[in-house]
């Protein structure tokens, strides 16, 4: 199985740690989120990774060679001149993905998340449901949440308490501006908050039309849009984590250290 590890941002919210090392390379109790991250994916039968850089790239791919790429095949996606984001960065990276005209789900993960969310049970859901991609998600607060109708496809997204549905009449989200759509659309939709983990079909990839630096989040509203089913994966009962600041980075140290001693 193949994975995307998303490892390109700059890390912003962790500085001063990032000023001189890429986030991907900040350690949590004393391992890499980096190597946290593709152990993780080890564990799970993934055997082929694509690692997407920019801020200190080179010191990302030293790592990777002092570590003998873990014992995996690991290849470089490398954003040298423009950080291209979820989407963009993807998109750089498709060729990894179609070798040999590959049908296999892949997944993506965000190198600063930290979790114990079941992807082998996730892989399973996302291919009985032949869905296009599925969604790790929870139910807690965020000023950023994707919407989800009862049978746990996406049908919009939520951004500072607005609401903004996808028209499967059009290629494009649109607002809901009618009181009673938009009372309807409400009611039988949940706010759930994206984790940053991934499957997807690979059918994915040929149908990404848009260009340059986008989120992917973006592509799979439009997808939407169209009928494309984008899935929610509830992972509430699984622990989950952003490691995007020190204090979170703490706070998981301190969480590991507890599971540890019980």
């Amino acid at each position: 199985m193949k994975a995307m590890i998303l490892a390109a941002g700059l890390g912003t919210r962790l500085r001063p740690l990032t000023d001189k090392i890429p986030k991907a390379l900040v350690e949590l109790n004393g391992r890499t989120l980096l190597e946290i991250t593709i152990e993780r994916l080890k564990s799970f039968g993934v055997a082929e990774i694509i690692v997407n850089v920019h801020h200190h790239a080179e010191k990302i791919i030293n790592f990777l060679k002092s570590k003998n790429n873990f014992g995996l095949r690991i290849e470089i996606s490398r954003e040298d001149n423009l950080l291209l984001d979820t989407g963009g960065g993807l998109k750089n990276a498709a060729w990894f993905f179609m070798e040999g005209n590959s049908l296999e789900p892949f997944l993506l993960h965000n190198v600063d998340v930290l979790s114990t969310i079941d992807l082998r049970q996730m892989l399973e859901n996302h291919r009985k449901s032949s869905a296009l991609a599925t969604l790790a998600v929870h139910e807690r607060p965020s000023s950023r949440q994707l919407l989800f109708n009862q049978r746990n496809l996406l049908v919009g997204r939520r951004i500072s308490n607005v609401d903004t549905f996808v028209s499967k009449s059009s290629t494009q989200a649109s607002d809901c501006h009618s009181e009673r759509g938009e009372e309807s659309a409400s009611s039988s939709s949940s706010p759930l908050a994206f984790s940053g983990i991934h499957v997807i079909s690979s059918r994915l990839l040929p149908l990404i039309t848009e260009s340059a630096v986008f989120s992917i989040i973006d592509t799979y509203l439009r997808l939407a849009a169209t009928g494309e089913k984008i899935l929610a994966f509830r992972a509430d009962r699984f622990y989950w984590r952003d490691l995007g600041r020190p204090e979170d980075l703490a706070q998981a140290s301190a969480d590991l250290e507890g599971r540890h001693r019980t």
